[in-house]
């Protein structure tokens, strides 16, 4: 399996702006620049597409590892937050609230554990992942 993406970007790094699209046109054209990165401005940013990159894998591996084990997910809400500082991501601070009746916490806590080392984004990521949780 290959996925492709294409950023376009037109100017300087302050000034300019560019434009991002997916294979799948989710995105398509979808504007991004210095406001919208570092600012408030109008459009995605780098940090906020591998905070839904890694929410939304980490949310699949968890459904994958729960079915292993003999458990379906009602829902699995994880919210993912980026951290940016120095001109580096420090941080994939991962918080999930997850509703799944007849598991103990013992072996959800494995199974997000193992989740959160495996999921291949916290695996692309050369970073510091936490992952704190809410269960039913």
């Amino acid at each position: 399996m290959k996925r492709k993406a294409t950023a376009v970007w037109n100017g300087s790094g302050k000034d300019g702006k560019g434009h991002l699209t997916t294979q799948s046109t989710v995105l398509n054209q979808t504007q991004y620049s210095f406001g919208s990165r570092f600012e408030e401005g109008i459009g995605t940013n780098p940090e906020e597409l591998v905070g839904a990159a890694h929410a939304g894998c980490f949310s699949m591996k968890l459904a994958f590892n729960l079915q292993a084990a003999g458990f379906t997910a009602t829902e699995l809400k994880t919210d993912a937050e980026i951290v940016f500082e120095d001109g580096s991501i420090v941080a994939s601070n991962l918080t999930l609230t997850a509703k799944v009746e007849g598991i103990d916490n013992a072996k959800f806590d494995e199974l997000v554990k193992d989740a959160e080392a495996n999921c291949p984004i916290s695996k692309l990521l050369n970073t510091k992942i936490s992952v704190s949780y809410t269960l039913n």
